[in-house]
């Protein structure tokens, strides 16, 4: 496992987007299901102690994932995600927005743009996410950044499991 993979967190409140690159030591196919299936996401898409559970998820365009990150003490947060385009094992997009858990989403929501690409075993996963509130963006960022720097820890733990098999 290399140790020296990039990771970059870059926010741009101008544009009201945040661009995320994170390189893994692991082939494409591999990540690729780890972003788009529903029993590896909810293995690493919160960040511990808190887990993930999705209740629904179709990844088609048009489909939709509903999920809750669960607090150890039982508390759900819900995010719908709604996905808008899919080039299988390239790239996705993605609406995301909290919602209830009757699957009402809040009005204000963000874009998701993630491409994935490979060369000599090291996957790249780049990550854009545009926000049309810059107040919202700016209130979630600290937090944000701190709890997808820590589930992105995870996925490369999960990641590394596999190549140990």
């Amino acid at each position: 496992m290399k140790n020296n993979l990039q990771f970059d967190f870059t926010v741009d409140k101008t544009a009201k987007t945040v661009y995320i690159t994170r390189e893994f030591d692991a082939e494409l196919s591999l990540v690729w299901d780890a972003f788009t299936k529903q029993a590896l996401l909810d293995q690493w898409t919160a960040p511990a102690p808190w887990t993930a559970r999705t209740k629904y998820m179709n990844f088609v365009v048009g489909g939709k994932r509903f999920y809750a990150m669960v607090s150890p003490e039982g508390q759900e947060r819900w995010s719908i995600q709604e996905y808008t385009s899919i080039s299988p094992k390239t790239n996705f997009k993605m609406l995301n927005a909290f919602a209830d858990k009757d699957e009402n989403p809040d009005p204000h929501g963000s874009e998701w743009d993630y491409t994935f690409s490979e060369q000599n075993g090291i996957t790249t996963v780049r990550i854009t996410i545009f926000n049309e509130s810059f107040d919202r963006m700016d209130m979630l960022l600290e937090g944000f950044q701190q709890g997808f720097t820590i589930s992105l820890s995870a996925l490369e733990q999960l990641l590394a499991s596999f190549s140990q098999k």
